[in-house]
C-alpha cells in the first residue's frame, strides 16, 4: 500500500479557492490511478477527480471548477478548487489504486486500496 498524507484544507467563503495537496510515500508511477474523494456528513464518499498519466476525469459536480494534477518529482497530488460552493463542504481524501480502470471508470471508493487521513474543507455561504 501507498502511504498518503493530505493537507491544505480550511475554511473559505463561497466563491473562494483552496488547493489541496497529497504527499505519497512512493513515486507516482503511471501505473497508479490517483484520485480525490470527498465525504459530507450523512453522505456516501464520492469521487470528484481522477488522474492517470496526464489523463484526468471529473465528476459533473466539480467539472470546470476543480483541477487535479500531480508532480511526480515531489510524489505529490494536488486538487485546485476554484469557485467553491457551500455544497463542496466535506472531508476530502486522496486515494491510490493500481491500474487504469479505476480512473477510466471513475470508480467508487471500493476500487482504491490506499487512503489518506483526510483534510476538511468548509465553505460558508
Amino acid at each position: 500500500q501507498v502511504q498518503l498524507v493530505e493537507s491544505g484544507g480550511g475554511s473559505v467563503e463561497a466563491g473562494g479557492s483552496l488547493r489541496l495537496s497529497c504527499v505519497a510515500s512512493v513515486y507516482l508511477y503511471s501505473s497508479f490511478c490517483m484520485a480525490w474523494f470527498r465525504q459530507a456528513p450523512g453522505k456516501e464518499r464520492e469521487g470528484v477527480a481522477y488522474i492517470r498519466d496526464d489523463t484526468t476525469y471529473y465528476s459533473d459536480s466539480v467539472k470546470g471548477r476543480f483541477t487535479i494534477s500531480k508532480d511526480n518529482a515531489k510524489n505529490t497530488l494536488y486538487l485546485q478548487m476554484n469557485s467553491l460552493k457551500f455544497e463542496d463542504t466535506a472531508m476530502y481524501y486522496c486515494a491510490a489504486a493500481l491500474g487504469s480502470l479505476a480512473c477510466s471508470r471513475r470508480a467508487g471508493s471500493t476500487s482504491f486500496n490506499s487512503w489518506g487521513q483526510g483534510t476538511q474543507v468548509t465553505v460558508s455561504s
